[in-house]
């Protein structure tokens, strides 16, 4: 026993070696990184390499996933709050004077390059030609013209879509919105083998591009908090911000949860809200809310042990997930940025470059921070504040007639005759926006669709319904052609357009 705990503290000795070495050889890059800022960049760079090699140090001193599982539990009753309840206490006169504490951020950071676009996600049309953005700013003016508020829209852009939004925004001058940006930080990508950063300078365009990264949405914090703006926001009285992915369509100001952060019914206000959404088999792969060490704490799946993974993706342990809808308090924000206490797990995302190369890029979530925030609390919302537009499949779903528009939102149609949304699913041809687009001469009536499959070379005429179950599928080197006005209820459509009762 005594030469095995010898060689234990020697393998962890050597270990300890290994990793002061590491940090030693990165600050020697990144110090040869920072010596090619121009001045103007100087500083900013500074920031950005500064928190990057505090997050790598915390990388290297991680070890696999960072729960441990048999802590897991499940969140107290109360700590996770029906939305009905929240919605019964019904909203006070005053409802304006709340509203103008309120801050909307979005996340933009994001290109629509898994949809086969260029340029920031945001800007990719969803809705009669709007944009993501578009119906973010609509929604935003309507709740400013229908209350009298002033209520800002804020995005975290990154070095990826900033210059291309700031050019849109201009469009946006005449209405009724204050936008306000900031940029997350830029963190070089490393190579998986030596761990050291792939870029030589700080250059980001060109064939430097790849060597650069936002390094996720956990960065709000500091970023938001070293841009200044927050504490201007904070300055002009503002209280919460409602953060939101910008392609989540269903993320829209809620006034009965706002109502509960301001007047909250025991008096004591919350500093972080998490929305979270019952689980269907769609979401097993999303972070769930779970009571560990006396804190609600978001799990993600990439700090699961193998082992467990299955019962993690399980619907019935785990009920709910989170939509990344986030109400937090700017002052909490504040305070824990200055005390450096926001704690939020490393998740190592590996990507491969067009030149092979392997790299990671470290990055962290948002709703990670939850534990490190003072009487955090869940909202089990209705599932249609959960609308992510992450594929063309999805993109169908809210150009149909399944939902209708109104100031910027989405509601699903009266005439759908139960909530749930159809399970959609379009094969390669259809990834690409505008191959998607050039498939379908309008979008098909999708009123009655419980499922729909498509795979291969298919094209939809004019005016075609489809109903209850409809599986396309053309083989390889088939067409298959739904002629306009075709009704489509129960089929499988295989091969040579043979139409088969489903």
């Amino acid at each position: 026993d005594f030469s095995k705990a010898m060689s234990q503290a020697g393998s962890s000795q050597f270990q300890e070696v290994i990793r002061q070495e590491l940090e030693y050889s990165m600050k020697v890059e990144l110090d040869k990184i920072l010596a090619t800022a121009p001045s103007n960049e100087l500083e900013h760079t500074k920031k950005d390499l500064e928190g990057f090699k505090k997050l790598f140090h915390r990388f290297l001193q991680e070890k696999g996933p960072s729960v441990d599982w048999g802590k897991i539990q499940r969140p107290p009753e109360d700590s996770i709050q029906p939305y009905e309840k929240i919605k019964a206490r019904g909203l006070p006169d005053n409802i304006a004077s709340v509203l103008n504490k309120l801050v909307v951020v979005k996340l933009n950071g994001g290109l629509g390059t898994s949809m086969g676009c260029k340029g920031p996600k945001s800007l990719i049309g969803v809705r009669n030609e709007n944009t993501f953005l578009d119906l973010t700013v609509q929604q935003i003016e309507h709740l400013n013209k229908s209350y009298n508020t002033d209520v800002p829209l804020v995005l975290m852009n990154s070095f990826n879509t900033d210059d291309d939004t700031k050019k849109i925004l201009q469009k946006y001058s005449h209405s009724r919105v204050k936008i306000y940006t900031f940029n997350q930080s830029r963190y070089p990508r490393i190579n998986k083998e030596t761990l050291l950063p792939i870029a030589k300078d700080v250059s980001y365009s060109g064939e430097n591009t790849e060597c650069w990264y936002p390094p996720g949405h956990g960065d709000i914090y500091a970023s938001f908090y070293n841009s200044g703006l927050l504490d201007n926001l904070i300055g002009e009285g503002k209280e919460y911000i409602f953060v939101s992915n910008i392609d989540n369509l269903g993320a829209t100001v809620d006034l009965y949860i706002l109502n509960h952060l301001m007047n909250p019914p025991n008096g004591k206000r919350c500093e972080f809200v998490m929305e979270v959404t019952n689980k269907t088999r769609a979401d097993v792969k999303g972070g769930t809310l779970t009571q560990y060490e006396n804190k609600l704490r978001l799990v993600e799946i990439a700090q699961v042990p193998k082992a467990h993974v299955d019962e993690f993706k399980s619907v019935s342990k785990f009920k709910i997930f989170n939509t990344n809808n986030l109400w937090i308090a700017l002052s909490a924000i504040k305070r824990l940025q200055e005390k450096n206490t926001i704690d939020m797990e490393i998740i190592v995302n590996p990507k491969t470059l067009d030149g092979g190369l392997n790299v990671i890029q470290l990055e962290t979530a948002v709703g990670a921070a939850i534990k490190s925030f003072e009487n955090s609390l869940g909202i089990n919302v209705p599932r249609s504040r959960f609308l992510p537009v992450k594929t063309t499949s999805d993109l169908l779903l809210v150009m149909s007639n399944l939902y209708s528009l109104n100031a910027g939102s989405l509601t699903m149609s009266e005439k759908r005759e139960f909530p749930t949304v159809p399970l959609v699913k379009l094969g390669s041809s259809f990834t690409k926006v505008q191959d998607y687009l050039r498939r379908f001469e309008s979008i098909p009536d999708m009123l009655e669709l419980d499922h729909l499959t498509v795979s291969g070379d298919v094209t939809f005429g004019k005016n075609v319904s489809l109903k209850g179950t409809v599986i396309i599928i053309a083989n390889h080197g088939d067409r298959i052609d739904i002629p306009a006005g075709a009704l489509l209820e129960n089929k499988i459509v295989s091969g040579n357009l043979r139409i088969l009762d489903h």
